[in-house]
């Protein structure tokens, strides 16, 4: 495998260690109502979990207030439990064929326990990214062992050095979203 090969592949994975990030923060409540909060609630339906954005349509009427409603009418049932057991705060009440959800502001404490969950979301995706970089480096030392490939040390040193450079901005990124959210959350 050559050396622009495997950065362009360690890139790509690390870019979707931040996209994956991306999503779970906009499942974190900052006291605005945002279909993101509920997206990716998995919903028991006919056996099998499935993504609430998949079963029902989600719409903000009000700043603090979500409507689903459901492609399936049957499954009205089984979103309320999905929600009420996601612990996300929120109680949905059923209101003809839709469900109106609340989304109250979260209290001082739970503002605390939402900035650290996010910040381990932000550490388990730093280690992913690392995870990235000792792969790939092990890829690299790989062909370098492998005479036959024509791979200078000189040319796997120096495509050594730009996975790190890579890892470090992918870091810095996950750091600077972190402290967006985290600030966006204690916000009142």
């Amino acid at each position: 495998m050559p050396l622009k090969k495997i950065e362009a592949e360690c890139r790509s994975r690390m870019d979707k260690s931040i996209e994956y990030f991306e999503r779970e923060l906009r499942g974190k409540r900052s006291g605005r109502a945002t279909t993101a909060l509920i997206d990716y609630i998995k919903v028991e339906y006919y056996g099998s979990p499935t993504d609430l954005r998949e079963l029902a349509a989600v719409s903000v009427p009000e700043p603090t207030r979500l409507l689903v409603k459901p492609f399936d009418p049957t499954s009205k049932a089984a979103i309320v439990k999905a929600v009420e057991t996601a612990e996300l705060g929120m109680n949905p009440q059923v209101d003809g064929e839709a469900i109106r959800i609340s989304v109250p502001p979260p209290s001082a404490e739970n503002r605390k326990k939402l900035v650290g969950q996010v910040r381990g979301l932000a550490e388990d995706s730093r280690v992913a990214i690392r995870n990235e970089r000792r792969d790939a480096i092990r890829h690299v030392d790989q062909i370098i062992k492998d005479k036959e490939s024509g791979v200078s040390e000189d040319l796997a040193k120096d495509a050594k050095g730009r996975i790190d450079e890579m890892t470090k901005k992918h870091i810095k990124k996950i750091d600077e979203l972190c402290e967006k959210k985290a600030r966006e959350i204690e916000e009142i």
